[in-house]
């Protein structure tokens, strides 16, 4: 029985953003793309997306809903794992 990882309670949804929304987090950013927390191509999060739908320089957006803070939103870049 595979068990699908991102159902889970404690795993906040990850999703794959466009490379126009890439650029948009680039241009509304005072920071490099290339500087953001990375995110390692074999997480088991990332292996449960689509074959050959993620790949390295791909940038994941993460959002975690919290009873004090709201919805909040980070960004992870994939790296080689």
């Amino acid at each position: 029985m595979k068990i699908d990882i991102q159902q889970h309670d404690l795993v906040p949804k990850h999703e794959v953003i466009s490379e126009s929304e890439k650029e948009l987090l680039q241009q509304n950013s005072d920071f490099d793309i290339n500087n953001l927390p990375k995110i390692k191509i074999n997480d088991p999060v990332v292996k449960e997306f689509p074959k050959d739908s993620v790949s390295v320089g791909d940038v994941i957006k993460i959002t975690r809903n919290s009873k004090t803070a709201g919805e909040f939103i980070s960004y992870r870049i994939v790296i080689e794992g």
